[in-house]
């Protein structure tokens, strides 16, 4: 059986009053508070009546004590209670009437009347101000401006595109940036506010609504803007997208004389974006336009960095200037006597744009410069060409193109075009080496690039991941000219791509450490924060899409012009940027001023824009690039020296 509990172990019995009290005070707290809990729930007018409570709580008290604690108060009771009345009547607005109980209730009946329509035309005033104020916080109301820039939809370029136009606006009194998105209007403020900050005297005004809505895209006066830009999607298969945005803008605006600024990403919706946009808008083509680049780069380090700065608003930049007073000179004496400034090319009058016209060609009266300076209004000529030095030009040919080795490493939907590019850029002979995952989809994007491209670059495909270190370390570095990197595209389910592209990046750099060589290293990023993050060397590029996209929508935006410029310098054929040698054109080892570079490639059927030297370079930062340094600036020429150039193909 179980033990049996003794009498000495049960617990000693409660006192019948200790701790009695306290639980008792909080149920009475707690049922207090559930009463008065229910009563404010049973509407307005018990609440009214609560408040009714606690001012006359406070108000007849403090009232009597004024009447009691005055001298020249009345003396009977009766009179005192009178004063006291008119206080709390004073003091609540009830007005206070003395007399009989019919005039007291009368006086208190109307205040109530009169209160309850003040208060009533209070809220009505109240609610209509603050629904307006919600009204202009969502950004629906329409904006009435006159030549600002327009700026439909919002992705990862918007940032740069802001920035870019708050740059150019400076020397502007007043200027505005409008931007129609289907976002949340203080969303959108608070990022621009993070990511671009001081705007300046640019007012940056954001309005809510879906881009492919007429009556939203009317919100931000398309028709008197300067230009309209219409962002590309950050997602790859949204470009039907941008195509519905501009058949809203046309169904808003329907006048052609509006300038349209657009980028898709594939090359299927180029054509119909071109007929949504109109014939005179410029569409840009993202990943055909990074392809070039990337192709460009491959081969001439620090080239990306010559294209940034023509790109942004921070350094030089390309200007169309007034040349009326250079009518009749040639274009070479033309390029000698921009001290402060590079002559590229001429827009005749008839709006043909010429770059890197031959040396002969003659200025018309009503004929335009393009020129790379500081600003539009530096480009001053002198009545005295630059002096160059004659003795110093180098006479020899330069030296004929050999066949390169180039490695690719990864693969997405850019792969084909970059590899198509490729082979206008590299010389008749030259291989390339791709590295990219088991799959059909690179082998069959290959194998068709391949047939394109046949007669002058030779294409092997490995399959193998790129990120693997193993992969990386099979992988003879010292025996290829130049190594492209390519992160995947982005999708359901995958990492970002510049994640995978930062881990190869950094078993290339542990590899030419060990190696002791140098690689040269161009990567196509897609988030411009992350060229912070990359392990590089002094000769490593980057290719940021849709940084580079956004610059040029901007620069076009600002002259119309430079839309067939920079066509011109990334089609395969035709002018390009370039960086030569130095030995090519002056004789190294020697003194002497950038006005003899600039006569020497004169000579040559080029436009020398700036120079690199690897001794100036600042690895991660500029390479040693100087564009459009002054005509009279001399240094010592070495062997290691590039001259950047816009020549022929």
């Amino acid at each position: 059986m179980g033990k049996q509990r003794q009498p000495q172990d049960l617990p000693a019995p409660r006192s019948s009053t200790a701790g009695a009290t306290t639980p008792r005070r909080a149920r009475l707290h707690v049922r207090a508070r559930y009463w008065f809990d229910n009563t404010l729930a049973r509407g307005a007018a018990v609440l009214i009546g609560w408040l009714a409570v606690a001012c006359l709580t406070v108000v007849v008290p403090a009232s009597a004590l004024l009447v009691w604690t005055d001298d020249q108060a009345p003396d009977s009771p009766w009179a005192k209670t009178a004063a006291v009345w008119r206080s709390v009547g004073q003091t609540l607005r009830l007005g206070g009437e003395v007399g009989s109980p019919l005039r007291v209730v009368l006086s208190v009946l109307l205040a109530l009347v009169a209160l309850f329509y003040v208060s009533t035309v209070v809220g009505l005033m109240t609610t209509a101000i603050t629904d307006e104020l919600v009204s202009l916080r969502r950004g629906h109301s329409t904006v009435l401006e006159h030549g600002h820039t327009a700026v439909l939809g919002w992705s990862a370029q918007t940032f740069t595109v802001v920035a870019e136009l708050v740059a150019a606006n400076e020397n502007r009194r007043r200027a505005a940036v409008v931007i129609l998105a289907d976002r949340d209007v203080t969303d959108m403020e608070e990022e621009l506010r993070g990511e671009v900050g001081d705007t300046g005297r640019t007012r940056v005004v954001c309005r809510n609504g879906r881009p492919t809505d007429p009556a939203a895209v009317a919100r931000v006066s398309p028709a008197t803007a300067e230009v309209v830009l219409v962002m590309q999607s950050d997602e790859p298969d949204e470009d039907a997208e941008t195509v519905k945005n501009l058949l809203a803008l046309r169904a808003t605006v329907d006048d052609s004389r509006v300038r349209i600024v657009a980028a898709v990403r594939d090359a299927r919706y180029r054509l119909a974006a071109e007929l949504a946009a109109g014939p005179e808008a410029v569409v840009l083509e993202a990943d055909d336009v990074t392809a070039r680049l990337v192709a460009q780069c491959a081969r001439q380090p620090g080239l990306s960095l010559v294209y940034q700065e023509l790109l942004d608003f921070a350094g030089d930049e390309f200007y169309v200037v007034d040349a009326s007073a250079q009518a009749g000179r040639a274009f070479a004496e033309v390029l000698r006597i921009c001290p402060e400034s590079s002559v590229v090319g001429l827009v005749r009058a008839d709006g043909t744009l010429r770059l890197n016209p031959p040396g002969d060609s003659v200025v018309g009266p009503r004929d335009q410069l393009v020129v790379i300076a500081q600003d539009d209004d530096t480009t001053v000529p002198t009545d005295e060409p630059a002096v160059f030095d004659e003795s110093l030009i180098a006479l020899g040919a330069p030296a004929a193109p050999h066949p390169d080795r180039v490695l690719l490493l990864g693969w997405n939907r850019r792969a084909r075009h970059i590899v198509r590019h490729l082979a206008g850029h590299l010389a008749v002979g030259s291989v390339l080496h791709v590295v990219a995952e088991a799959g059909e989809h690179p082998a069959a994007e290959l194998r068709a690039a391949a047939a394109e491209i046949a007669p002058t670059l030779a294409v092997t495909l490995t399959k193998a991941d790129p990120t693997l270190p193993g992969t990386v370390n099979d992988l003879a570095l010292a025996d290829h000219d130049g190594v492209i990197v390519l992160g995947p595209d982005r999708g359901p389910g995958t990492e970002a791509p510049d994640d995978r592209a930062l881990v190869t990046l950094l078993l290339l750099r542990e590899l030419e450490r060990t190696s002791g060589g140098p690689v040269r290293v161009v990567t196509e990023m897609t988030d411009d924060r992350n060229r912070a993050l990359a392990p590089v060397g002094v000769g490593a590029d980057f290719i940021v899409s849709g940084r580079l996209i956004g610059l040029l929508m901007v620069q076009i935006s600002q002259n119309w012009h430079l839309a067939r410029l920079f066509e011109e310098l990334l089609a395969p054929h035709g002018n390009a940027i370039h960086l030569r040698p130095a030995g090519d054109y002056i004789l190294t080892g020697r003194r002497t001023s950038f006005a003899t570079v600039v006569e020497s490639a004169s000579r040559r059927g080029e436009c020398a824009i700036g120079y690199r030297s690897p001794d100036l370079a600042r690895p991660g930062i500029d390479h040693g690039v100087r564009i459009n340094p002054a005509k009279n600036e001399v240094r010592c020429w070495s062997v290691g020296d590039d001259v950047i150039v816009i020549a022929v193909r």
